[in-house]
């Protein structure tokens, strides 16, 4: 088992050596484990499951909350598609940290019409291309992840296409834990042959049931596709009830079944009121079932504030319908750019809302009569009109070929727009064959008559010694067929930069150089992208392209993002950094002046009128020192030095904190020096705690010049109060 510390950067070639011995730890599922009114610190949860090992939480847990990460009951998704596996591996572990316990691996969607298992390890556009190596290295890497982080991963990917038995097959033997499989998106979305994609899905679906794999259905991409998507919610709500049912007929257990539940709206419709009676119709109808939540993308923007808001209330709806796994969807569905920063904001913005609604449901109710009812009812009706029409037509395959699906009408009404399919047409039509009387295949997990009992055998791989689903040592693991498109070319191009002290910037791939620049121009917004990008070039940044933009106002100003590359790498040894001040923490804070009190008098000193600053370092509104109790006389602007240091032996105080921001003529320097030596000829130096802060001030500038101690632009109240409590204890030691 690879282990590495928690500050040490994984290294892909360990990962990859040795691929042909490695075999998974565990086959199946794994859901989140509730803990019944969970106490963390001072706080009790009621939806929360048990926390993690290692962690990070929200921003504003690891500044204010002593990084309190609370993990809520469901499971939360992350979408992986870089192309790449080797960097996806690296973002599995970001996404883990920040609570993912479902790694999605998207694959190309090209892969749909491979005809078998692909070998390798090649570069994909918009997702991985799935083979052996690459998912037998994911779920490796996922084996260490979750070791570090304390809980199970859940890797996933596509049972789909005309290769989807066998795919279902390799990831039955390679231990993955969850896929999608639906044959209808194969049919509707794929066109392939509907007779050969529903014999197909019966085969994967009966293996991935062997392997005790969660499924999640394709329902979603028909308010992806359709014209207007709130329109197909009875649609949504049969093909649902078709797989879902189908699978269990196969031998699934209903509750490794998950429907793919997608809010049909977004702001600024009236999204709630179609959202929220869609998902209780669903959950009504499908209690048995699971139900994962997926953020809707159909109407998503490159807008990250507009994503994040329509994930936040997608998620209300999921919280109040009990969803079991909630997907992540990001700005990268609308930008076309999956990047590490967007899939690790959209796990902490699931994080905090999950755990933000946590016991609503002890709290609030849905109404038993009134609109929510009556609409939810309404779309059950219309589900069931529906699937009796589709009887009436004589099946299925039959409605398909009517184009009775992703028509933008709402059911009973059709706009004559669906997706229509032949039953003899297709990728892989005429392609399936009735088995024989006497067929027999010595393979476990295989759908239909298998005639096991001419050999008088109850598993048929008994009659081999067990099939690779039993005996991972007859898989064939082939590592690479192309030498010039595979992993091991792109690790050795990157290689300067892997596990060395050279880092570029990154979004999606290692040292990749992209960086992002956002700007506000004053102009219309096509204007304002076209000169956004000669901006960029100007800043010696290649390959520009603008990501966003959107209206400030027709023509006052737009706002424009471009992303481009940098041909340069910064080394690590050559960076001068300042150790980290030592700060106490708030509570020691707290105790200390509480033991005994603390007098400081400040002021913005000369002839400055500068407050903004120190204000902030002292008032509470800003978690400055009087949030912990230290007495502030504060004696305003343009303050004479030698009026601040007796003020200081008047009141009897500890210390004096001034300000000094103006520099020219080097003031700063001599406001500094001036009242040290004022304070040694009033006798009072070595009584008082004396430090100085400014935009232009260091501590080894305020030291030179007299101070205890000189706090800069970025430093705040926390570490102001610690230095004046630790130099206190020193003193008084």
């Amino acid at each position: 088992m690879i282990k590495y510390d928690i500050n040490e950067k994984m290294d892909i070639r360990e990962i990859l050596s040795d691929l042909e011995s490695y075999r998974p730890r565990r086959r199946g599922w794994t859901w989140r484990k509730k803990v019944d009114n969970l106490q963390i610190g001072e706080h009790t949860y009621t939806d929360c499951s048990e926390p993690l090992k290692n962690s990070i939480g929200i921003s504003a847990a690891v500044r204010y909350f002593n990084n309190l990460d609370p993990q809520p009951q469901e499971t939360i998704t992350t979408e992986i598609a870089s192309g790449r596996f080797e960097d996806d591996i690296r973002r599995m572990r970001m996404a883990a940290w920040h609570g993912a316990d479902h790694i999605m691996v998207i694959r190309t969607a090209g892969q749909s019409h491979f005809d078998g298992l692909i070998e390798g390890t090649p570069q994909g556009i918009g997702g991985v291309p799935v083979s052996r190596k690459q998912v037998r290295a994911h779920r490796k890497a996922c084996d260490f992840i979750e070791e570090e982080v304390g809980r199970p991963i859940n890797y996933h990917s596509y049972v789909s296409g005309v290769a989807g038995p066998d795919i279902a097959v390799m990831f039955a033997e390679e231990g993955v834990n969850g896929a999608h499989q639906d044959p209808q998106y194969n049919v509707l979305y794929r066109n392939i042959n509907m007779v050969r994609s529903f014999v197909d899905a019966a085969e994967s679906k009966s293996v991935m049931a062997w392997a005790d794999m969660a499924q999640i259905d394709g329902a979603h991409n028909a308010n992806a596709t359709a014209r207007d998507a709130w329109k197909v919610m009875p649609e949504l709500i049969v093909q649902h009830g078709l797989n879902s049912i189908f699978s269990h007929k196969v031998g699934m257990k209903k509750e490794n079944i998950c429907l793919s539940t997608v809010p049909p709206t977004a702001a600024p419709m009236p999204c709630t009121k179609y959202d929220l009676p869609y998902a209780v119709a669903l959950r009504e109808f499908f209690d048995e079932y699971r139900m994962r939540a997926q953020q809707n993308t159909k109407y998503i923007t490159s807008s990250s504030r507009e994503a994040t808001v329509t994930h936040v209330m997608n998620m209300m709806i999921s919280k109040l319908t009990s969803a079991d796994i909630q997907s992540t969807i990001t700005p990268d569905e609308g930008r076309n750019v999956p990047w590490h920063m967007f899939n690790i904001e959209a796990c902490d913005t699931a994080k905090q809302t999950l755990v933000g609604l946590d016991g609503i449901l002890d709290m609030v109710e849905l109404k038993s009569e009134g609109f929510l009812p009556e609409q939810a009812r309404e779309l059950q009706e219309r589900a069931v009109l529906y699937l009796e029409e589709l009887l009436e037509v004589g099946g299925y395959f039959e409605a398909v070929e009517k184009g009775f699906f992703v028509d933008s009408g709402k059911y009973p009404e059709r706009n004559g727009d669906g997706i229509g399919r032949q039953i003899d047409g297709g990728i892989g039509a005429g392609t399936v064959f009735e088995r024989d009387a006497d067929y027999f295949a010595p393979v476990t997990a295989h759908y239909g008559n298998n005639n096991i009992e001419q050999y008088g055998l109850t598993n048929p791989a008994d009659a081999i010694g067990g099939c690779t689903l039993e005996d991972p040592d007859k898989i064939v693991f082939i590592d690479e067929l192309d030498d010039m498109d595979n992993v091991y070319k792109r690790l050795d191009e990157k290689e300067a930069y892997r596990n060395t002290n050279l880092i570029k910037p990154e979004v999606e791939w290692l040292a990749d150089g992209t960086v992002t620049v956002e700007m506000v121009l004053p102009t219309d917004p096509r204007t304002a992208e076209f000169a956004a990008v000669e901006f960029a070039k100007k800043m010696n940044l290649t390959d520009v392209e603008v990501i966003h933009a959107e209206v400030l106002h027709p023509i006052e100003g737009s706002r424009v993002q471009v992303k481009g590359k940098v041909d340069f790498h910064i080394d690590l040894d050559n960076l001068v950094i300042p150790p980290l001040p030592d700060v106490l923490t708030e509570d020691e804070i707290r105790a200390a002046i509480e033991e005994k009190s603390m007098l400081l008098v400040a002021a913005t000193v000369g002839e400055d009128e500068h407050s903004v600053g120190l204000r902030e370092v002292i008032d509470i509104k800003h978690g400055g020192i009087e949030k912990w109790g230290i007495d502030v006389e504060y004696l305003g602007t343009s303050c004479p030095v030698e009026k601040l240091v007796d003020a200081a032996i008047e009141l009897n105080a500890d210390g004096i904190l001034a300000s000094t921001i103006i520099s020219h003529d080097d003031i700063h320097y001599k406001n500094m020096k001036r009242i040290h030596e004022y304070a040694i000829e009033k006798g009072v130096r070595d009584k008082l705690i004396i430090c100085a802060g400014g935009t232009q001030v260091t501590p080894e500038i305020a030291v030179e010049n007299g101070m205890d101690q000189g706090f800069g632009k970025s430093d705040r109240g926390q570490a102001v109060a610690s230095f004046y409590v630790k130099r206190r204890a020193e003193k008084e030691a």
